[in-house]
């Protein structure tokens, strides 16, 4: 049985999917598209480290172009996992973050307004570029 609550969105852009897989693929752009959550991003062997002000995450970017996926995994706790997939002549950009089992409709509701922000911001990045 599930334990976590997940957030789930997607967002048409008018992009080809090689175009937003390779920039939601590259860690680099994080802070251009989530500044909320990632400062600045770091190389760090296999992994990489995320800066948000004091705190610091060491995450696996996990990607496969073959299947569209773009999954940032953190240690133990729940990853984000998104995903590419072909719309017409552009592309679906679906992003999905769990929150533990009890959390307040409050803050899942402004985590949702977040990721919503989020995508419009690799939408415009994408459509733009």
């Amino acid at each position: 049985m599930p334990t976590n609550i997940p957030i789930s969105r997607s967002i048409a852009i008018d992009a080809t999917p090689a175009k937003v897989f390779a920039f939601v693929a590259d860690p680099r752009n994080l802070p251009l598209w989530a500044p909320g959550a990632v400062k600045s991003v770091e190389p760090s062997g296999d992994a990489w480290i995320f800066h948000n002000g004091d705190d610091k995450s060491r995450v696996v970017v996990a990607t496969s172009e073959t299947h569209g996926t773009v999954d940032l995994l953190f240690g133990e706790g729940p990853g984000v996992y998104t995903r590419v997939l072909p719309n017409g002549t552009g592309a679906e950009y679906q992003f999905t973050l769990f929150f533990p089992e009890g959390s307040p409709q409050d803050a899942l509701d402004a985590q949702s307004a977040v990721v919503d922000e989020e995508l419009a911001t690799v939408r415009t990045h994408c459509e733009n570029q």
